[in-house]
């Protein structure tokens, strides 16, 4: 069934708008029954930001691909021109048409200018990404830029027409203000894009204050969007507390996007540089090193902007985020020493036996980057066990999100981890001789090994191993009262570590709940073995009494009966022995037989021959 728009007291099908022929009056009758419903504009069916929002997310924005986007804006106009009957000539010669307010009798010829004005803005972000590697081609960025503005302000100029409703007149104003911002951004002038920025920002706020919640989140997002553009401007216009607010709206999202993403990055590293020029050395563990490469310098002063960051995060997806970058960095920094030490090695191995061991300043630069590196690995592993632990304890997920529940086994793998970063750390050239590192080092293993111990522990309990848990439990308040007993001067150093005291409570009420469980375990008289885990190895002709779930009924190697089949005792044929023989005497016969033999050669013969006397 076709829809039907109202219109008085009449229905009409808009079946006919696809359907019916080009000079139907039915058809002229429906394009005037929605063009006069719509008020030729967007605003009853949907608005220009929603249209323009679906779009890019179906046809590749979702993943950053302009060039589909750009594909489906070019088919889509030509869609529109031929419904429309509005062709820019034929394939021979091209003949100019402009949409006017005397043609507006249809919402489509104000979509045909909002597609030609997305098509210029796709391909001018297309072009972006490939300008990183072909400068040449920001020429044509701006150009494709500027033609999307002449769209935009075509587009506002008809939505000027009574026969277009105020809140598309509004959303018009706001497309060709957010154009404009993007095209003085790329070209620099910070004063006039962030004036276009600011009204496009004002317009959206209005319009979300106005309409329905589902109309204002499709608004606000779009505001959240430009506010780093905003500070971003005011951040080069002189305001220097823009960039700190730059970084928070980078904290809170996870990371911008778009326009500003590269430029804030190379505005961070750029602000990081000037500090790093005044910046010779560094100091770790009593020893002063100096610090003569760039990317080194630039590192280690936005580390501390980073674990605060860290600190800050208000979520786990983005603390993780954060915590790869930094890695990342740090694995940077690490391989432009390495690059270094490598032309020095040589002269490195001489100091190495000139000054007894003492490792030079460029090794020991070395140390404290993997010391770094080691570190936040551990601190990132511990906030994934963290969170782990607290789902763990809430089990508040349930099998139907589809969701596996945590498991003690995932953070035994974590504590793994974190034990093997710590051996790599007591390792660290430089360092073999420093007690305190040590110390420090051993009473941190000791932590982690309790907990290690602990999971370890849990896991053995599911599946009701009581005596192993047991022994493991014991373990564990062994390690702990290592660590409180051997703290004393490293207390501020394990004062960022889980706290052992909480363990040992923890463990003593499970190891209470634990023989409960062992002892109930062993007193259950209902407790019997499944019948589905029967194997006695009987065929199934022995068991047809028994009920037992066996698969290998179903497979090819069923045991139906024992083949071949055993020997069985049967009766033999009786033996007969005649006993009476052994007394029997038996008559002389030797006159029955011949005494004297035949001799010579006569004899011979008639022998062989057969002959007999």
């Amino acid at each position: 069934a076709c829809p039907r728009v109202s219109s008085g007291d009449r229905w009409v099908s808009v079946g006919s708008l696809f359907w019916g022929s080009a000079g139907s009056p039915g058809l002229m009758r429906c394009f005037r029954t929605i063009s006069s419903l719509l008020l030729g504009g967007f605003g009853v069916v949907s608005t220009v930001l929603q249209i323009v929002k679906e779009s890019q997310q179906q046809h590749g924005l979702r993943h950053g691909d302009f060039q589909r986007y750009r594909g489906y804006c070019s088919r889509r106009l030509r869609r529109l021109r031929k419904t429309l009957n509005f062709k820019m000539g034929n394939r021979h010669k091209f003949t100019g048409k402009k949409v006017t307010e005397e043609i507006l009798s249809d919402n489509r010829y104000l979509l045909l200018i909002l597609m030609d004005a997305e098509r210029a803005w796709s391909y001018a972000m297309q072009l972006k990404q490939e300008a990183n590697t072909e400068p040449r081609k920001r020429f044509h960025l701006l150009s494709r830029l500027r033609k999307a503005v002449k769209h935009a302000e075509e587009l506002e100029r008809l939505c000027e027409s009574n026969r277009v409703d105020a809140k598309t007149k509004l959303e018009a104003q706001a497309y060709m203000a957010y154009l404009t911002g993007m095209l003085r951004f790329e070209h620099q002038e910070w004063k006039a894009a962030m004036e276009a920025f600011n009204k496009c920002k004002t317009i959206y706020e209005k319009l979300a204050n106005a309409f329905t919640e589902e109309q204002a989140v499709l608004y606000n997002q779009r505001v959240e969007e430009i506010s780093p553009n905003i500070r971003y401007c005011a951040y080069n216009i002189g305001d220097q507390s823009a960039m700190n607010e730059l970084m928070q709206m980078r904290l809170r999202s996870g990371g911008t996007e778009g326009l500003l993403a590269e430029k804030l990055e190379a505005l961070i590293t750029q602000t990081r540089a000037k500090q790093a020029a005044t910046m010779s050395e560094v100091e770790w563990r009593g020893r002063t090193v100096p610090v003569k490469i760039d990317k080194v310098r630039i590192f280690l002063l936005g580390l501390a902007d980073n674990e605060a960051a860290i600190a800050q995060a208000e979520n786990e997806e983005t603390k993780e985020r954060l915590f790869e970058s930094l890695l990342s960095e740090c694995r940077d920094a690490i391989q432009a020493v390495r690059e270094e030490l490598k032309p020095d090695q040589k002269q490195r191995e001489h100091s190495l036996e000139n000054d007894s061991g003492k490792v030079s300043n460029i090794q020991y630069l070395h140390s404290y980057l993997t010391y770094i590196k080691l570190s936040t690995a551990i601190k990132r592993n511990e906030s994934m066990a963290q969170s782990l632990q607290k789902a763990l304890l809430q089990q508040q997920r349930s099998d139907e999100d589809g969701k596996r529940s945590p498991r003690p086994q995932d953070l035994i793998r974590l504590y793994d981890i974190i034990l093997q970063n710590l051996v790599e750390l007591t390792q660290l050239p430089g360092l073999e001789e420093d007690k305190n590192f040590q110390k420090e080092i051993g009473l941190k293993t000791l932590v982690y090994k309790a907990y290690r111990c602990f999971f370890i522990a849990q896991s053995y309990v599911l599946v009701k191993k009581w005596s192993e848990a047991l022994v493991l439990y014991e373990r564990v308040l062994k390690y702990a009262r290592e660590v409180q007993s051997g703290a004393g001067a490293h207390r501020n150093s394990l004062k960022e570590l889980p706290d052992v005291q909480d363990l040992i409570t923890q463990v003593n009420a499970e190891k209470y709940s634990l023989q409960a469980a062992a002892i109930l375990d062993a007193n259950d008289p209902h407790e019997t073995e499944s019948p589905s885990q029967v194997k006695d190895g009987k065929p199934l002709s022995e068991r047809f009494e028994t009920f037992c779930l066996d698969p290998s009924l179903v497979s090819k190697q069923v045991s139906l009966v024992h083949f071949p089949p055993g020997f069985q005792p049967i009766p033999c044929k009786p033996l007969f022995f005649d006993l009476a023989l052994n007394h029997v005497a038996f008559p002389p016969l030797e006159d029955k037989v011949e005494q004297k033999a035949k001799s010579g050669l006569t004899g011979y013969i008639k022998g062989i021959f057969g002959f007999k006397s």
